[in-house]
Protein backbone atom coordinates (compact mmCIF):
# COMPACT_ATOMS: atom_id res chain seq x y z
CA UNK A 1 0.00 0.00 0.00
CA UNK A 2 1.17 3.52 -0.71
CA UNK A 3 2.37 5.43 2.31
CA UNK A 4 -0.81 7.52 2.43
CA UNK A 5 -2.52 8.76 5.58
CA UNK A 6 -5.03 6.22 7.00
CA UNK A 7 -8.09 8.29 6.08
CA UNK A 8 -6.99 8.24 2.43
CA UNK A 9 -5.64 4.69 2.28
CA UNK A 10 -8.91 3.29 3.67
CA UNK A 11 -10.81 4.71 0.68
CA UNK A 12 -8.58 3.27 -2.06
CA UNK A 13 -9.82 0.52 -4.34
CA UNK A 14 -8.66 -0.91 -7.65
CA UNK A 15 -10.27 1.83 -9.74
CA UNK A 16 -8.76 4.57 -7.59
CA UNK A 17 -5.24 3.27 -8.19
CA UNK A 18 -5.78 3.97 -11.89
CA UNK A 19 -7.08 7.43 -11.03
CA UNK A 20 -4.07 8.04 -8.78
CA UNK A 21 -1.74 7.35 -11.69
CA UNK A 22 -3.75 9.73 -13.86
CA UNK A 23 -3.35 12.35 -11.12
CA UNK A 24 0.42 11.68 -10.96
CA UNK A 25 0.82 12.34 -14.69
CA UNK A 26 -1.43 15.41 -14.63
CA UNK A 27 0.45 16.84 -11.64
CA UNK A 28 3.76 16.32 -13.39
CA UNK A 29 2.56 18.19 -16.47
CA UNK A 30 0.35 20.66 -14.56
CA UNK A 31 -1.94 20.17 -17.54
CA UNK A 32 -4.87 17.87 -18.21
CA UNK A 33 -4.13 18.14 -21.95
CA UNK A 34 -0.49 17.14 -21.39
CA UNK A 35 -1.58 14.18 -19.27
CA UNK A 36 -4.11 13.19 -21.93
CA UNK A 37 -1.38 13.09 -24.59
CA UNK A 38 0.84 10.87 -22.43
CA UNK A 39 -2.00 8.55 -21.36
CA UNK A 40 -3.72 8.41 -24.79
CA UNK A 41 -6.92 9.80 -23.31
CA UNK A 42 -8.99 12.89 -23.94
CA UNK A 43 -8.55 15.90 -21.61
CA UNK A 44 -12.18 15.39 -20.60
CA UNK A 45 -11.45 11.79 -19.54
CA UNK A 46 -8.47 12.96 -17.47
CA UNK A 47 -10.64 15.60 -15.80
CA UNK A 48 -13.36 13.05 -15.01
CA UNK A 49 -10.86 10.59 -13.50
CA UNK A 50 -9.37 13.25 -11.26
CA UNK A 51 -12.83 14.46 -10.28
CA UNK A 52 -13.79 10.93 -9.24
CA UNK A 53 -10.57 10.64 -7.24
CA UNK A 54 -11.18 13.95 -5.47
CA UNK A 55 -14.74 12.92 -4.57
CA UNK A 56 -13.65 9.50 -3.34
CA UNK A 57 -10.90 10.94 -1.16
CA UNK A 58 -12.77 14.10 -0.16
CA UNK A 59 -9.68 16.07 -1.15
CA UNK A 60 -9.36 18.91 -3.63
CA UNK A 61 -6.17 18.14 -5.59
CA UNK A 62 -6.21 20.87 -8.26
CA UNK A 63 -7.29 24.47 -8.51
CA UNK A 64 -8.98 24.89 -11.91
CA UNK A 65 -8.06 28.29 -13.32
CA UNK A 66 -9.19 29.83 -16.60
CA UNK A 67 -6.43 28.40 -18.81
CA UNK A 68 -4.41 26.23 -16.48
CA UNK A 69 -4.50 24.10 -13.36
CA UNK A 70 -2.27 24.20 -10.31
CA UNK A 71 -1.90 21.88 -7.35
CA UNK A 72 -3.50 22.68 -4.04
CA UNK A 73 -1.41 22.30 -0.89
CA UNK A 74 -2.98 18.87 -0.35
CA UNK A 75 -2.36 18.03 -4.01
CA UNK A 76 1.33 18.90 -3.67
CA UNK A 77 1.57 16.62 -0.63
CA UNK A 78 -0.12 13.67 -2.35
CA UNK A 79 1.97 14.24 -5.50
CA UNK A 80 5.19 14.03 -3.46
CA UNK A 81 4.03 10.79 -1.81
CA UNK A 82 3.15 9.24 -5.16
CA UNK A 83 6.45 10.25 -6.79
CA UNK A 84 8.36 8.65 -3.93
CA UNK A 85 6.27 5.47 -4.03
CA UNK A 86 6.58 5.05 -7.80
CA UNK A 87 10.34 5.61 -7.59
CA UNK A 88 10.67 2.92 -4.92
CA UNK A 89 8.54 0.53 -6.97
CA UNK A 90 10.70 1.08 -10.05
CA UNK A 91 13.80 0.23 -8.04
CA UNK A 92 12.16 -2.83 -6.48
CA UNK A 93 11.29 -4.19 -9.91
CA UNK A 94 14.96 -4.37 -10.85
CA UNK A 95 15.80 -8.11 -10.98
CA UNK A 96 18.46 -7.82 -8.27
CA UNK A 97 21.13 -5.44 -7.02
CA UNK A 98 23.75 -7.08 -9.21
CA UNK A 99 21.75 -6.75 -12.41
CA UNK A 100 23.10 -4.57 -15.20
CA UNK A 101 22.09 -0.97 -14.81
CA UNK A 102 19.66 0.12 -17.51
CA UNK A 103 17.17 2.84 -18.31
CA UNK A 104 17.03 6.42 -19.55
CA UNK A 105 18.48 9.46 -17.78
CA UNK A 106 17.58 12.99 -18.85
CA UNK A 107 20.55 15.24 -18.02
CA UNK A 108 20.13 19.00 -18.38
CA UNK A 109 23.18 21.27 -18.57
CA UNK A 110 24.16 24.81 -19.43
CA UNK A 111 25.32 24.95 -23.08
CA UNK A 112 28.93 25.93 -22.39
CA UNK A 113 29.76 23.24 -19.85
CA UNK A 114 27.94 20.69 -22.03
CA UNK A 115 29.96 21.65 -25.12
CA UNK A 116 33.38 22.07 -23.52
CA UNK A 117 33.38 19.63 -20.60
CA UNK A 118 30.54 17.09 -20.59
CA UNK A 119 30.02 15.94 -24.18
CA UNK A 120 33.72 15.14 -24.91
CA UNK A 121 33.65 12.64 -22.01
CA UNK A 122 30.44 10.78 -22.83
CA UNK A 123 32.09 7.97 -24.81
CA UNK A 124 33.58 6.62 -21.58
CA UNK A 125 30.18 6.50 -19.87
CA UNK A 126 28.56 4.82 -22.87
CA UNK A 127 31.26 2.14 -22.86
CA UNK A 128 30.86 1.45 -19.15
CA UNK A 129 27.04 1.47 -19.08
CA UNK A 130 25.82 0.40 -22.52
CA UNK A 131 22.24 -0.16 -21.32
CA UNK A 132 21.84 3.38 -19.97
CA UNK A 133 20.45 5.81 -22.55
CA UNK A 134 21.48 9.40 -21.85
CA UNK A 135 19.13 12.14 -22.99
CA UNK A 136 21.26 15.32 -22.98
CA UNK A 137 19.40 18.62 -23.04
CA UNK A 138 20.84 22.12 -22.84
CA UNK A 139 19.47 25.55 -22.05
CA UNK A 140 20.03 28.72 -20.09
CA UNK A 141 16.84 28.46 -18.03
CA UNK A 142 16.55 26.48 -14.83
CA UNK A 143 15.20 22.99 -15.39
CA UNK A 144 11.62 22.22 -14.41
CA UNK A 145 12.17 18.70 -13.12
CA UNK A 146 8.47 17.93 -12.92
CA UNK A 147 7.11 19.08 -16.27
CA UNK A 148 10.13 18.24 -18.42
CA UNK A 149 10.93 14.84 -16.85
CA UNK A 150 14.53 15.82 -16.14
CA UNK A 151 16.49 13.57 -13.77
CA UNK A 152 19.65 15.59 -13.18
CA UNK A 153 20.92 19.09 -13.93
CA UNK A 154 24.48 20.41 -14.18
CA UNK A 155 24.61 24.10 -13.25
CA UNK A 156 27.21 26.84 -12.92
CA UNK A 157 25.75 28.55 -9.87
CA UNK A 158 26.18 29.71 -6.28
CA UNK A 159 24.86 26.48 -4.73
CA UNK A 160 21.46 27.78 -3.62
CA UNK A 161 18.78 25.32 -4.80
CA UNK A 162 15.69 25.47 -2.52
CA UNK A 163 13.74 22.23 -2.38
CA UNK A 164 16.33 20.30 -4.39
CA UNK A 165 19.35 18.17 -3.59
CA UNK A 166 22.71 19.49 -4.78
CA UNK A 167 26.24 18.08 -4.91
CA UNK A 168 29.26 20.27 -5.64
CA UNK A 169 30.93 18.74 -8.68
CA UNK A 170 33.99 20.94 -9.17
CA UNK A 171 35.30 24.40 -8.42
CA UNK A 172 35.76 27.06 -11.06
CA UNK A 173 38.33 29.82 -11.47
CA UNK A 174 38.38 32.63 -13.99
CA UNK A 175 40.72 35.05 -15.75
CA UNK A 176 40.72 37.24 -18.86
CA UNK A 177 41.81 35.32 -21.97
CA UNK A 178 42.56 36.36 -25.52
CA UNK A 179 44.52 35.21 -28.53
CA UNK A 180 48.31 35.86 -28.58
CA UNK A 181 47.82 38.11 -31.62
CA UNK A 182 45.18 40.22 -29.85
CA UNK A 183 47.45 40.60 -26.80
CA UNK A 184 50.37 41.78 -28.98
CA UNK A 185 48.17 44.14 -30.97
CA UNK A 186 46.92 45.88 -27.82
CA UNK A 187 50.01 45.60 -25.64
CA UNK A 188 48.13 43.68 -22.98
CA UNK A 189 50.83 41.51 -21.38
CA UNK A 190 50.98 42.63 -17.73
CA UNK A 191 49.27 45.91 -18.66
CA UNK A 192 45.60 45.73 -17.56
CA UNK A 193 45.37 49.50 -18.04
CA UNK A 194 45.38 48.81 -21.79
CA UNK A 195 41.98 47.18 -21.43
CA UNK A 196 40.57 50.64 -22.14
CA UNK A 197 41.37 50.11 -25.82
CA UNK A 198 39.92 46.60 -26.05
CA UNK A 199 36.62 44.99 -26.91
CA UNK A 200 35.21 43.00 -24.00
CA UNK A 201 33.42 39.72 -24.77
CA UNK A 202 30.53 39.10 -22.36
CA UNK A 203 28.56 36.03 -21.36
CA UNK A 204 25.27 37.78 -20.60
CA UNK A 205 23.78 34.67 -18.92
CA UNK A 206 26.74 33.59 -16.82
CA UNK A 207 24.48 32.58 -13.90
CA UNK A 208 20.92 33.16 -12.73
CA UNK A 209 19.89 36.83 -12.78
CA UNK A 210 23.39 37.92 -13.85
CA UNK A 211 23.90 41.32 -15.46
CA UNK A 212 25.30 41.18 -18.98
CA UNK A 213 28.76 42.30 -17.73
CA UNK A 214 28.63 40.39 -14.42
CA UNK A 215 31.76 38.27 -14.93
CA UNK A 216 33.91 41.21 -16.03
CA UNK A 217 32.67 43.34 -13.14
CA UNK A 218 33.40 40.55 -10.65
CA UNK A 219 36.94 40.10 -11.96
CA UNK A 220 37.61 43.85 -12.12
CA UNK A 221 36.46 44.39 -8.52
CA UNK A 222 38.71 41.54 -7.35
CA UNK A 223 41.72 43.11 -9.11
CA UNK A 224 41.01 46.81 -8.64
CA UNK A 225 40.71 47.51 -12.35
CA UNK A 226 37.16 48.82 -12.65
CA UNK A 227 38.44 52.13 -14.06
CA UNK A 228 40.17 50.31 -16.92
CA UNK A 229 37.05 48.58 -18.29
CA UNK A 230 35.89 49.99 -21.63
CA UNK A 231 32.28 50.46 -22.63
CA UNK A 232 32.88 48.69 -25.94
CA UNK A 233 31.85 45.03 -26.08
CA UNK A 234 30.14 42.09 -27.76
CA UNK A 235 27.53 40.11 -25.83
CA UNK A 236 26.73 36.40 -26.13
CA UNK A 237 24.47 34.07 -24.17
CA UNK A 238 27.13 31.34 -23.87
CA UNK A 239 30.62 31.34 -22.40
CA UNK A 240 31.97 29.01 -25.08
CA UNK A 241 30.97 31.50 -27.79
CA UNK A 242 32.97 34.17 -25.99
CA UNK A 243 35.93 31.78 -26.11
CA UNK A 244 35.52 31.14 -29.85
CA UNK A 245 35.36 34.90 -30.47
CA UNK A 246 38.50 35.45 -28.37
CA UNK A 247 40.39 32.73 -30.26
CA UNK A 248 39.50 34.55 -33.47
CA UNK A 249 40.86 37.92 -32.23
CA UNK A 250 37.47 39.60 -31.69
CA UNK A 251 38.31 40.77 -28.17
CA UNK A 252 39.13 39.58 -24.67
CA UNK A 253 36.84 37.30 -22.66
CA UNK A 254 36.53 36.03 -19.12
CA UNK A 255 37.65 32.42 -19.40
CA UNK A 256 36.57 29.70 -16.99
CA UNK A 257 39.48 27.40 -16.27
CA UNK A 258 37.49 24.16 -16.55
CA UNK A 259 36.39 25.20 -20.05
CA UNK A 260 39.49 26.87 -21.52
CA UNK A 261 42.58 25.27 -19.94
CA UNK A 262 43.24 23.00 -22.94
CA UNK A 263 43.14 26.01 -25.27
CA UNK A 264 45.72 27.75 -23.10
CA UNK A 265 47.93 24.64 -22.98
CA UNK A 266 47.94 24.59 -26.80
CA UNK A 267 48.71 28.30 -27.09
CA UNK A 268 45.42 29.21 -28.74
CA UNK A 269 44.61 31.49 -25.82
CA UNK A 270 46.81 33.26 -23.29
CA UNK A 271 46.34 34.80 -19.85
CA UNK A 272 47.63 38.36 -20.39
CA UNK A 273 47.29 39.41 -16.74
CA UNK A 274 48.41 36.30 -14.89
CA UNK A 275 46.74 33.14 -13.66
CA UNK A 276 43.24 32.12 -12.71
CA UNK A 277 41.57 33.25 -9.50
CA UNK A 278 38.49 31.97 -7.67
CA UNK A 279 35.31 33.14 -9.34
CA UNK A 280 33.65 34.05 -6.06
CA UNK A 281 30.76 31.82 -5.03
CA UNK A 282 30.17 30.27 -8.46
CA UNK A 283 31.07 26.63 -9.10
CA UNK A 284 29.55 23.57 -10.83
CA UNK A 285 26.79 21.61 -9.10
CA UNK A 286 24.77 18.47 -9.79
CA UNK A 287 21.13 19.05 -8.84
CA UNK A 288 18.14 16.71 -8.65
CA UNK A 289 14.82 16.33 -6.79
CA UNK A 290 14.88 14.46 -3.47
CA UNK A 291 14.95 10.66 -3.82
CA UNK A 292 14.92 7.98 -1.14
CA UNK A 293 16.72 6.02 -2.35
CA UNK A 294 18.44 7.59 -5.36
CA UNK A 295 17.79 5.39 -8.45
CA UNK A 296 20.82 3.25 -9.25
CA UNK A 297 21.16 4.50 -12.81
CA UNK A 298 21.20 8.11 -11.53
CA UNK A 299 23.72 7.29 -8.81
CA UNK A 300 26.17 5.68 -11.25
CA UNK A 301 25.94 8.75 -13.51
CA UNK A 302 26.66 11.10 -10.61
CA UNK A 303 29.55 8.91 -9.44
CA UNK A 304 30.98 8.92 -12.97
CA UNK A 305 30.69 12.71 -13.23
CA UNK A 306 32.53 13.12 -9.92
CA UNK A 307 35.21 10.76 -11.23
CA UNK A 308 35.58 12.86 -14.38
CA UNK A 309 35.88 16.02 -12.27
CA UNK A 310 38.68 14.59 -10.14
CA UNK A 311 42.03 16.07 -11.28
CA UNK A 312 43.72 12.66 -11.23
CA UNK A 313 41.10 10.99 -13.41
CA UNK A 314 42.10 9.99 -16.97
CA UNK A 315 38.71 11.30 -18.11
CA UNK A 316 39.63 14.75 -16.79
CA UNK A 317 42.22 15.14 -19.57
CA UNK A 318 39.83 14.55 -22.48
CA UNK A 319 40.32 17.08 -25.27
CA UNK A 320 37.24 19.17 -26.03
CA UNK A 321 36.37 19.78 -29.68
CA UNK A 322 35.66 23.50 -29.98
CA UNK A 323 35.54 25.14 -33.40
Amino acid sequence: MLNLPPRIASRLNSSQFSNLYTFLVAARHLSFAGAADELCLTPSAVSHRIGRLERALSIRLFQRLTRQVCLTEEGERIFGILQHAVGELSEALQPNSQAEIAGTIALYARPSVAQCWLVPRLADFAERYPLVALDIRVGNDNADFRTRNIDLALYYANGDFPGLVSHKLMEEKMAPVCSPEYARRHGLLDHPEHLRDCTLLHDALAWDNAASDAEWMLWARQHGTLAQLPGRGITFDRSDLCVVAAMNHAGIAIGRQQLVQKRIDRGELILPFGGFTQSGHYDYYLVHPPHDPVPRRLQVLMDWLHECAAPSSPASSVEPLLV
